[in-house]
């Protein structure tokens, strides 16, 4: 189908356009060395603010899709293209050039190595810079303006292999790949990996995998016949997730009687994903665990590449988190026995418009935390990742917890997204902050290596004396 390139004359909010033309050049760089190129462009929706006597001039970039990742869906979809541009500040069109992705047919897996070299790719924008200056609108061209910046994508992947592709029955596409990362002081980190089409830039979870069998790690490599990974339970990988269990400190005395009497604690984790948390929370700390995921596919998907298991102190449901906490409220759910020392919330949005963001709205909905606090014991914690779009969505959520749970508290990751949010039904008798640790205490310390445990922040009365 021809294109009108007389469209691209104006910004159109959310307008996305994918099309392939011959490469010009195919011998000028490996990044784009195909007989094909792609282009796709998305206009951001978001509306740049505007004046009658001076309006805005659109702001534009180009981005050249790295090497052998042109079936990442992070380049390959609209909704990837999004994050990508909402993660560059006032970019009003985001331009993306790469292969034009060929199917060979071949049932062996993609394998990803990064290969940078600066100046093959400086010549290639060099050359790329009229077509992009082409596509650009006509007022980003006023006063003669011919520069268009090139943005560079980067992470810390080393190399990734795409172990399975298949498709949730609520989630939609998901994929599961090893990769290995750059890791701290030049060593060697291999991770597993579960993605959403649907959040291409978003991780869901994220493990630490090592050899099956014992060999040096300079030898390894992604993709090797003989190479068996194995998943690592010891350990949390993925940033906020580590905040959510220093947060099990504000509870620490309950626990300690509870083991004292030969009891196990119990947590709610409502989002299993891969099931990190879920797994770590009974091997490392020895809770009895009931986990609720939405999409039974995901949960396939954990017991096989994650090292999820069911079992006596892992119990998994299939269900609606929200729906499934009122039904616990309403002893609607007998096999369960529906009161627990911590719940802890891992859920996201589904409304990806505007950037990634949890939990869901409705998540915060009165009926809903009211549920939450019936069925936590009175020294129970509901703990939830927050990662808020607006400092506004962050100051009503934190608004609407104070309606319902008299203490609250909150860590910051440091990652400049994640928030942890604690809610309490009474004041903590006692926490690792008092200087007074139990033996419960010392080892979420030793499990967790002392991360955030003294980084817990009560937050303030003022904001819920808005509502008297």
């Amino acid at each position: 189908m021809a294109v009108d390139f007389s469209i691209l004359e104006t910004i159109h909010p959310s307008r996305f356009l994918s099309f392939t033309i011959p490469n010009p050049n195919p011998t000028l760089s490996p990044s784009l060395a195909s007989p094909l190129i792609r282009i796709a462009i998305l206009d951001s929706p978001i509306h740049p603010p505007t004046s009658a006597s001076s309006p805005p001039i659109p702001t534009v970039a180009a981005m050249i899709v790295p090497e052998h990742r042109e079936f990442d869906w992070l380049f390959s979809t609209e909704a990837g293209h999004l994050q990508l541009l909402l993660a560059s500040p006032n970019i009003q069109r985001l331009v993306l050039i790469g292969q034009q992705p060929i199917t060979n047919g071949s049932s062996s897996p993609s394998i990803y190595r990064r290969w940078v070299d600066s100046d093959s790719l400086n010549n290639l924008e060099m050359t790329l810079k009229p077509l992009v200056i082409a596509l650009s609108p006509k007022s980003y061209l006023k006063n003669g303006n011919l520069e268009v910046p090139f943005l560079r994508y980067e992470d810390n992947v080393v190399c990734s292999l795409v172990l399975e592709k298949c498709i949730g029955n609520i989630v939609g596409e998901m994929l599961v790949e090893d990769v290995e990362i750059e890791g701290a002081n030049q060593g060697r980190e291999f991770r597993r990996r579960l993605r959403f089409k649907r959040m291409p830039n978003l991780v869901q979870t994220e493990i630490r995998i090592v050899p099956k069998k014992v060999s040096c790690l300079d030898s390894l490599e992604i993709g090797s016949n003989s190479l068996e990974f194995i998943p690592d339970l010891g350990a949390l990988v993925h940033v906020y997730l580590v905040p959510m269990v220093a947060s099990l400190a504000l509870t620490g005395s309950r626990i300690e009687e509870l083991v004292g009497a030969g009891l196990r604690p119990k947590a709610l984790c409502l989002g299993v994903g891969g099931g990190a948390l879920v797994g770590f929370l009974k091997t490392q700390l020895d809770f009895k665990v009931v986990g609720v995921e939405v999409d039974e596919d995901v949960l396939r998907v954990a017991r096989k590449y994650f090292g999820l298991e069911d079992g006596d102190l892992i119990q998994v449901c299939v269900g609606d988190g929200m729906e499934f906490m009122d039904k616990l409220a309403h002893g609607d759910v007998g096999h369960i026995d529906p009161k627990f020392d911590v719940i802890m919330v891992d859920l996201d949005s589904d409304n990806l418009r505007n950037g990634v963001s949890a939990p869901p709205l409705e998540f915060v909905r009165k009926d809903v935390l009211l549920a939450a606090r019936s069925i936590l014991f009175e020294s129970g914690i509901f703990v939830v990742n927050v990662i808020p779009p607006s400092k506004s969505f962050y100051e009503i959520l934190i608004h609407d917890f104070q309606e319902v749970f008299p203490e609250l508290y909150e860590i910051d990751v440091g990652n400049g997204e994640n928030f942890v949010v604690i809610a309490a039904k009474e004041l903590p008798c006692s926490s690792s902050i008092s200087g007074c640790e139990n033996k419960f205490l010392q080892k979420l310390r030793l499990a967790i290596s002392g991360a955030y445990m003294d980084s817990i922040k009560r937050i303030g009365n003022a904001m819920s004396s808005r509502s008297n």
